[in-house]
This record gives C-alpha cells, sequence and structure tokens, in this order.
C-alpha cells in the first residue's frame, strides 16, 4: 500500500481572497416621488387606485381644461378661412395702395403659407417625438419624459432639438460627400411640398388643386431617392442594405396604398382632396355621418388596406425593415449625425401626419363634425381630433407588433394587400351598380 504524497514545503501558500469591495449606499432622487425603490410594477402598484391620487385628478381636470379650452377658442374664432380672406384681402389692398401688382400680393401669400405649412411640420416633429414617448411609456408600463419642462416633461423634445444643432456633423471618408449631404434634402423637401394640396378644414388647404391626390403621391414618390442616396453615398455595406430594402419596400406598398383609395375616387368623383371630404357631408337616418368609411366591407376594406400601407411607408415598426437595428445598425441613416441625422426624422413624422391628415379626409368626412347637432366647433378642429386620432393608431401599431422578416414583408405586401386592394375595387364597382 502507497503512501499519500506529502506537500511540498516549498510550494507557496494560496493567496487569500480579496476583499469584497463595498459601495456606498445608493441615493434616490424623491423630487414629486417619482423614482419607485421597491419594485417596478409600474402602473400596477403605484396606480393600483389612480383617482385616488391628488396627482392623477389634477392632471385629469388639467387635461379636460386643455381639451376643452382648445374647443372654446375653435367656436370663438371660426373657420380660419374666414379670417385668411381678410388677411389676402387686406394685404392686396395694403399692395394695391402703393402702387403695387397684385402678382405681388400672390407671391407674398403665396410665400407665407408654405412658411406656415413648413412650421406645421416643424412643431409636428416636437409634438409627435414627445407624444410617442409618452405612449410608449404607458404601453410598456415604463416612465416617460417627467422632468424636461414639469409638467409630463413637455420640454424634453426642445432639449433634444438643442442638442442635435450642437452636435458635430461628421461625414465619413469613404463617402461620396456631395450626395451624402445632398440626400436629406432631397428626403424632406417633397414632405413640405405633398403638404401643399392637404385640407386642413372648410376651404382650408394651400393650394386647391383639381388633381390633389395624384400631386401628393407623386411628391411622397420623390423621397425614395433620397433615402437610396443617403444609402449609396455613405460608403457603409449596411447603408448600402437599408438603402435598397428602403427602395423595395417603399415602391411595393405604393402600389395597395394608391388602389386603396380607388374606391373613394369613385364615391366622390373627383381627385380633389377637399373635393373627396365635401362629397362625405351629410347625415343617414339623421344621426350617421355619410363618411366613407362607414359603406359596408368596402369603406372599411379601403381605410384598413390604406392604413397599413401608409405604415409601411413611413418605415415604422413593423415595416421598419429599413432601419433595422438588429441587422443595419441602423439602416441607411447610419453614417449620419446631428441635424442631419435628425432631418430624416423629421420628414418621417411629417409623413405620419400627411398619412394621418389623408385618412381624416379620405375616409373620416375631412372637417366634419361627427354630431348632426354640432354647430359651434368649427372644421379646422374636428380635423385635427381626427389626424391626431390617426397619428394615434400609427403611434399604437409602432409599441405592439414585431418588426417583420424581409420576405414576411414583400409577401404581405404582393400576396395579401395587393390582391385585396383589386378585389375592394370591384366590391365598389359593385356598390356603385347596386345603389
Amino acid at each position: 500500500m502507497s503512501e499519500e504524497p506529502k506537500p511540498d514545503a516549498k510550494a507557496p501558500a494560496a493567496k487569500a481572497a480579496p476583499a469584497k469591495k463595498t459601495f456606498p449606499p445608493a441615493k434616490f432622487n424623491e423630487k414629486a416621488g417619482r423614482l419607485l425603490k421597491t419594485t417596478r410594477y409600474w402602473p400596477t402598484e403605484l396606480w393600483a387606485n389612480p383617482w385616488n391620487k391628488p396627482s392623477y385628478r389634477r392632471g385629469a381636470l388639467l387635461l379636460g381644461g386643455i381639451i376643452l379650452g382648445l374647443l372654446a377658442t375653435g367656436a370663438a374664432v371660426g373657420e380660419l378661412a374666414v379670417w385668411g380672406d381678410r388677411l389676402y384681402a387686406w394685404l392686396l389692398a395694403f399692395i394695391s395702395a402703393r402702387g403695387g401688382s397684385p402678382v405681388l400680393a400672390q407671391g407674398i401669400w403665396a410665400v407665407f403659407k408654405g412658411l406656415l405649412v413648413l412650421h406645421v411640420i416643424l412643431l409636428n416633429g416636437l409634438w409627435a417625438v414627445w407624444w410617442e414617448r409618452k405612449i410608449s411609456a404607458h404601453i410598456q408600463s415604463r416612465v416617460g419624459p417627467v422632468y424636461a419642462g414639469g409638467f409630463h416633461g413637455w420640454a424634453q423634445t426642445i432639449c433634444d432639438g438643442i442638442k442635435l444643432l450642437l452636435k458635430e456633423d461628421i461625414t465619413p471618408a469613404a463617402s461620396d460627400a456631395w450626395v451624402h449631404a445632398l440626400a436629406p434634402a432631397i428626403v424632406v423637401v417633397p414632405v413640405v411640398a405633398a403638404f401643399a394640396p392637404v385640407s386642413f378644414g372648410r376651404q382650408l388647404a394651400a393650394a386647391n388643386l383639381d388633381v390633389g391626390v395624384l400631386y401628393v403621391f407623386a411628391m411622397a414618390g420623390i423621397s425614395v431617392i433620397g433615402i437610396v442616396m443617403a444609402g449609396w453615398a455613405s460608403g457603409n455595406k449596411y447603408s448600402l442594405l437599408g438603402g435598397l430594402r428602403a427602395c423595395a419596400q417603399l415602391v411595393s406598398y405604393e402600389l395597395p396604398r394608391g388602389f386603396s383609395i380607388v374606391p373613394v375616387l369613385m364615391f366622390a368623383g373627383s381627385l380633389n382632396i377637399s373635393a373627396i371630404a365635401a362629397a362625405q357631408a351629410g347625415y343617414k337616418w339623421g344621426f350617421l355621418p355619410r363618411w366613407f368609411i362607414f359603406y359596408p366591407v368596402v369603406g372599411q376594406l379601403a381605410f384598413l388596406i390604406f392604413l397599413i400601407a401608409s405604415i409601411a411607408e413611413t418605415n415604422r415598426t413593423p415595416f421598419d425593415i429599413p432601419e433595422a437595428e438588429s441587422e443595419l445598425v441602423s439602416g441607411f441613416h447610419t453614417e449620419y449625425s446631428g441635424m442631419k441625422w435628425s432631418i430624416f426624422f423629421l420628414s418621417e413624422y411629417g409623413y405620419v401626419l400627411l398619412a394621418s391628415f389623408l385618412l381624416a379626409a379620405f375616409f373620416l368626412g375631412g372637417g366634419a363634425s361627427p354630431f348632426a347637432f354640432d354647430h359651434l366647433i368649427p372644421s379646422w378642429i374636428w380635423m385635427l381630433g381626427k389626424a391626431m386620432l390617426m397619428m394615434f393608431l400609427f403611434l399604437w401599431a409602432r409599441w405592439t407588433f414585431p418588426r417583420l422578416r424581409a420576405d414576411q414583408l414583400m409577401d404581405f405586401n404582393w400576396k395579401f394587400l395587393l390582391p385585396w386592394s383589386f378585389a375592394n375595387i370591384a366590391l365598389a364597382g359593385v356598390w356603385l351598380l347596386l345603389s
């Protein structure tokens, strides 16, 4: 029987384990009690009985006050088109009294309307980003912006805009500098131009075009060129793939989106957006609005196809394949920073707003009131409310559905949406024959 080996006396002794590093206790910001120190089950625990909380009641009262204030302001101001006619008449008289040409007045008026539309898009970017953060926070049970500005973090996107203005503008060495700089402009300029015939209320459009629908679709289609330019000029394979994906997606979903409104054009008999909204005036049986969305089967199908295709056209989840962070880092705008980067998102939210107003005009009666007895609230208030409701659907879809694969995205378009858009046109023809 062999003896066990004895430990070598010369072997070095085992090193003692290092002492565990201790950290000071965490300090929580107790401002207004907004941070949870126990669990993260928000709002299950924090808002178990929300109406018992004074802050919740104050917020509800404030929100109700804002809505009632907007309605009261609208009732006091009336139709904005009337004020616009008065302002133009004053401008024309002012210039004529000084020997100016009426053409000069028309030019100044056109510039004024263009600046108004531009500021609508700029303000929409600030509003939509903040609103989406708040909606996503509620949907996913987390806290959105709460500090900047005080009330629900209303100034957060203003701070973000200042940050983006101060960020360094970087152009990659391998990029085509001129095309790289030009791409954001090619993307955002058509957004502003596409708003020209959009109806914001009764007789409230920057340009009353008889072919307004075709004009909007033509302008919106130009932006895909800027996206492809951004991907190609970046000198990055991920950006190039994102640009090509965007081109394929936007061109594909433009087809069912365009065919989905053919029944609307058949019912209205016009390509003028204001005329389409006016064709839905009146009430059936004295209380049901004659909106196209209430047309059995045909109206609902057209609405759903146009909504889904519009979500895809704006590169939003579940159709954000061109910006798939898990595959392409950030897609076609990977190599952009600062204000160039923000311009892409400004145009995206601009197209969301454009689609929201088009949905309201095509299917929800434009600025018509849903109540037959309402004669106080002007059309621009109702149009704005309907557009915000449609924008909420865009934001809701983004934070609810998972991203599709590229093959699923194309299959869904070519094998489902496009055939149903053709079938809906046939159903609309049958409806017109029988009515």
